[in-house]
């Protein structure tokens, strides 16, 4: 099994046939506002738009095999449900990534954001092979890369969405967590990541030794 991830932006060198696509897109300029305000991201992408979403889906649709698993906010989910179901994709009701230890909303009202919403495609035409859970429950990292996606849910993604041997892609690999639980998963994997910092870091957390840590039960 191989993992790599490449630098600059997946658009420039073009989608690759795989068994599933996995990934974390920016989210919609309201989420990211917030995003700010809370200083809960190092880094200042520019937030999804529709058009986005519906180059992910015309890009890549023809290209994977079985499985879509995106990412997004209460907003930007909706347009990839759109999107994909647009190419013919039957599209699944949103399923929640719920983070247990999301802190209270310390200024204004109303709740915290503790939930984003995972949009799962599947290509029209596959045997069904069993059911999937309809929501994560997960618990913020605590290895140093601040914003990322719990590596034992991101390891439960993998399991349930792709297969022993397959090849995931995640254009919008971030700090590798996909990536990294693709490969201790057993699965390759290969993403892209435009920022050329947040590359450099996720290059180096690939190639790090696994401890075992790495190995331990979902949250």
């Amino acid at each position: 099994m191989t993992t790599d991830i490449r630098p600059g932006d997946w658009r420039d060198h073009g989608a690759i046939a795989c068994q599933s696509l996995i990934c974390d897109p920016p989210f919609s300029a309201r989420t990211h506002a917030g995003f700010r305000s809370m200083a809960d991201t190092e880094i200042d992408y520019r937030p999804i738009m529709p058009t986005d979403a519906i180059d992910i889906a015309r890009a890549w649709a023809p290209l994977v095999e079985r499985w879509v698993v995106i990412f997004g906010d209460h907003i930007s989910s909706a347009w990839h449900r759109d999107a994909w179901a647009e190419e013919g994709w039957y599209v699944f009701a949103p399923v929640a990534w719920v983070r247990r230890d999301a802190p209270p909303r310390f200024c204004g009202d109303g709740p915290t954001s503790s939930c984003e919403y995972i949009t799962i495609a599947r290509r029209k035409g596959l045997a069904p092979d069993g059911s999937r859970p309809g929501h994560y429950v997960v618990v913020s990292p605590r290895d140093g890369f601040r914003g990322q996606k719990s590596l034992d849910g991101m390891r439960a993604i993998v399991r349930d969405y792709s297969r022993p041997g397959d090849l995931i892609c995640d254009p919008y690999s971030g700090f590798g967590t996909t990536l990294l639980a693709a490969g201790i998963e057993g699965r390759s994997a290969i993403g892209w990541e435009r920022d050329a910092e947040t590359f450099a870091r996720a290059k180096k957390r690939i190639e790090m030794p696994r401890t075992a840590e790495m190995f331990g039960g979902v949250q």
